[in-house]
């Protein structure tokens, strides 16, 4: 019997059809972000991201009166820990998704997706410092590779890769303060408190956009206004779809598919926007791409070992 049907036989409430088709839906939308802020380009990197937040938690509170889960969503409040770490992530995804924009409105689109590519070997670092994990060789020899690359991309830009190492950084400590919920709030509900609190900040930009150039939201007609609500959906949408896809595939497979997201949005800057890829710096990505080889490996290993001792396969 194959480990994917044995892991369905161990976990009879899993689909792994199900589960496939929604994760790689999610990973598609969020690979197909460059594209969609290219089309939103009458309006500036600022702009897109406060629609982003606002018309994301439009769609997120609806979601919640559609499902009628207010009750957890209150709950959320009765814990201090909770809404601070909740604040915490709303404060760093919203750094993260404003970097992003801007780089991809300045033709960067290859340094952003590198930043993707880097943030697993980032992240295991963050274990270490904040978390007290301790690294195996294997993922040391990542991280080697990971160093080794951005001086090699350092060399290439003639600065260090800064928007790489920022999404990596703020999407990595993003990471870690949603390790410190614990699990406690689901997909929806902490989007909704993310974008929530970070709401007004999103309000006083367009505010300062108004006093400006001018907001654009409808400078493009109906359909640009369309699409910068339509962005702010799509915000939520892949989270809820890869919440769900979570419950019916093993954590080997969510694993490997957080790949597909920088790979598609590389494809696309260099096949759609023809952004300039030198050969150092297909070295520089080589690099990390071997780095991140290097963890899919030892992920591999571990669970193998652990199957082993415990006598399954999953």
């Amino acid at each position: 019997m194959s480990s994917a049907k044995q892991a369905v036989s161990k976990n009879p409430g899993r689909n792994l059809a199900r589960g496939f088709s929604l994760g790689l839906t999610a990973y598609f939308i969020w690979g197909s972000f460059p594209l969609i802020i290219v089309a939103l380009g009458f309006a500036s990197p600022t702009e897109i991201v406060a629609w982003r937040v606002i018309f994301g938690f439009l769609t997120a509170i609806s979601l919640i009166t559609i499902t009628k889960s207010w009750k957890p969503f209150r709950e959320v409040f009765r814990s201090r820990s909770n809404v601070l770490w909740v604040a915490t992530s709303g404060f760093l995804i919203f750094i993260n998704w404003m970097v992003y924009v801007i780089a991809v409105a300045n033709h960067q689109t290859e340094e952003a997706a590198l930043g993707y590519f880097i943030n697993p070997l980032l992240t295991i670092v963050l274990a270490v410092l904040f978390l007290g994990e301790r690294l195996s060789k294997f993922q040391w020899v990542a991280v080697g590779f990971g160093l080794i690359a951005g001086v090699v991309l350092t060399i290439d830009y003639g600065h260090p890769p800064y928007i790489a190492l920022s999404l990596a950084a703020s999407f990595g400590i993003y990471g870690l303060a949603k390790n410190k919920l614990g699990g406690k709030v689901d997909a929806v509900h902490s989007f909704a408190l993310e974008s929530g609190f970070v709401l007004p900040l999103a309000i006083l930009i367009l505010g300062f956009v108004a006093t400006g150039s001018g907001i654009q939201f409808m400078d493009a007609g109906a359909a640009g206004a369309i699409g910068l609500a339509a962005y702010g959906a799509l915000t939520a949408i892949p989270l809820i779809l890869f919440g769900v896809a979570a419950k019916h595939l093993p954590l080997r497979f969510i694993g490997f598919m957080q790949y597909l997201t920088p790979s598609i949005q590389f494809v696309i800057a260099l096949a759609v926007f023809h952004e300039p890829m030198p050969a150092v710096r297909w070295i520089g990505f080589g690099l990390v791409w071997i780095g991140s080889a290097v963890l899919i490996f030892e992920a591999i290993r571990i669970r193998a070992t652990a199957n082993v001792r415990e006598g399954k396969i999953d």
